[in-house]
C-alpha cells in the first residue's frame, strides 16, 4: 500500500471534507499508481528522446495546477514515506529507467497531490457527497484519465 489508513483518512478529509475507509484504500493505491505510472511513462519518453537512461526532474508532466497541489499537500503536514512509493513503481511494466535522487525525493509530494486532487474531484464532481461511493470513483477516475 502506497499510504496507510488512517493517514488516507486524514487526507481526504482535509482535503475535501469527505469521509473514506478502509475499503477505498486499495482504490486509492491502485488509482495512484496507474497515474504516477502514466505521468513515469510521458516522462520515461521525454528521458529517452533526449537520450538519457534517468528521469530528470525536467521529464516529469507536473502542470501548474499539479504543482500548486504539491504545496498544498506539503502545507497539510501529512509527509508520506517513499519506500512504499517506489516499491509500487518496481511494478510499472516497461519501465527500463532510473530515477534521480531529485526525482526519486519529489515522488511523496507528487503521490500526495494526486490524492488530494482526487479527492477534490469527487467533492466537484458531487458538492453534498460525505462518503464517496463507486460512481464517485469512476467518475474521477475517467476525469482523470482525460487529463494525465
Amino acid at each position: 500500500m502506497l499510504i496507510g489508513v488512517a493517514q488516507f483518512e486524514r487526507l481526504f478529509r482535509k482535503a475535501a471534507s469527505l469521509d473514506v475507509d478502509k475499503s477505498d484504500l486499495r482504490r486509492l493505491s491502485d488509482f495512484v499508481t496507474r497515474k504516477l505510472a502514466d505521468m513515469l511513462i510521458v516522462a520515461r519518453a521525454a528521458a529517452k528522446q533526449n537520450g538519457r537512461d534517468v528521469l530528470w526532474v525536467y521529464d516529469l508532466p507536473i502542470t501548474k495546477g499539479l504543482q500548486e497541489t504539491m504545496h498544498e499537500f506539503r502545507s497539510l503536514d501529512e509527509a508520506l514515506e517513499l519506500k512504499p512509493i517506489l516499491a509500487e513503481l518496481s511494478k510499472v511494466p516497461y519501465f527500463d529507467v532510473a530515477v534521480s535522487e531529485e526525482v526519486e525525493a519529489r515522488l511523496p509530494d507528487i503521490v500526495g497531490a494526486l490524492v488530494v486532487v482526487l479527492a477534490r474531484t469527487m467533492k466537484v464532481i458531487d458538492p453534498k457527497v460525505k462518503n464517496p461511493q463507486t460512481r464517485h470513483w469512476d467518475q474521477a477516475e475517467q476525469i482523470f484519465s482525460m487529463l494525465m
